[in-house]
């Protein structure tokens, strides 16, 4: 049996190139990440810390900062009048959520189980509201949903009511202008995950005498729940942000937590009990994430998320 001797500086000179491809990928991947690293750390991470070490400031006499730490914006935010616009937001988000998901299912299980040559038009009509500013969307149903809209007419003209409905500014007009905003968020991911499923069982399931809603709610609703509780998340946790559509939809009865931290900033000139509601608002989206880590965040659902 022969031996193969390495010579001690050969092995070292082997360690040396080894080290030195290392150390030129690890360069690599620093140089290519500098770029995005810069760019999270100059307009993420700077202006959070900002906010975070505003919230713990006080207001000045004429609305400016004065940075006296306190913890008394976080404590003024558990005030029964602030819990009570958190809760509202909470439940607004969570109707328009359900409203999302109850249209968005089957409007993606009819895309999913299209031809194919006909996907990608459907995937386009999901896209086209983003084409026009959201802002405009929301005015465009102003003008359907006002007493003089669009829609008040044509119901007196044919009759069916005598006067106008109150359809604006209330929770219901603002979780209709939700509902249409972020419905494309709820569609994309349950199309993902419909596409992916697999055919073979729900012809095994018919096969097997299962009746219809059998087969959706043992075969087709759970192997899809990843879409369903990424889509949830998509949804649920912008609604809490918006503040414009409550704004216009709702006016002054729909005070949703977004309006809250928008007042605070523009017109209250309270930046740190804004800053404070802001980082609240931002615990409680960690916390959504977390539960969808934990309840639906397998790896096939962080895909479609």
């Amino acid at each position: 049996m022969m031996e193969t001797n390495i010579a001690p500086g050969d092995k070292a000179t082997a360690v040396s190139k080894k080290r030195k491809r290392q150390s030129g990928r690890l360069f690599g991947m620093a140089w290519t990440l500098s770029p995005v690293t810069f760019w999270l750390v100059l307009f993420f991470i700077f202006p959070l810390l900002f906010i975070l070490l505003i919230s713990f400031a006080t207001r000045g006499l004429y609305g400016g900062v004065e940075y006296t730490f306190t913890f008394e914006n976080y404590t003024r935010f558990f005030d029964p009048l602030y819990l009570k616009i958190l809760w509202d937001s909470l439940v607004i988000a969570g109707f328009t959520t359900i409203l999302c998901l109850v249209f968005g299912y089957p409007f993606a299980y009819i895309i999913a189980r299209s031809p194919k040559k006909y996907r990608a038009f459907l995937i386009m009509l999901v896209m086209v509201p983003f084409w026009t500013n959201s802002l405009v969307r929301t005015y465009a149903w102003i003008v359907l949903l006002r007493t003089e809209g669009v829609i008040n007419i044509i119901l007196m003209k044919i009759g069916i009511i005598s006067e106008p409905l109150a359809m604006l500014y209330n929770h219901g007009a603002v979780m209709v202008g939700l509902t249409y905003t972020l419905f494309p968020f709820m569609v994309l991911p349950l199309y993902a995950s419909i596409e992916q499923l697999d055919k073979s069982l729900l012809e095994a399931s018919s096969d097997l005498g299962a009746k219809p809603w059998q087969t959706f709610t043992r075969i087709t609703l759970p192997l899809t729940m990843p879409g369903v509780v990424a889509g949830a998340l998509l949804t649920f946790i912008p609604t809490l942000g918006l503040f414009f559509i409550p704004d216009l939809m709702g006016g002054s009865k729909s005070l949703l937590i977004g309006n809250l931290i928008k007042n605070q900033f523009l017109t209250a000139r309270d930046w740190p009990f804004g800053s404070a509601a802001s980082m609240i608002l931002m615990v409680l989206t960690l916390i959504f994430i977390l539960i969808y880590l934990r309840i639906g965040g397998n790896k096939k659902g962080l895909e479609v998320l």
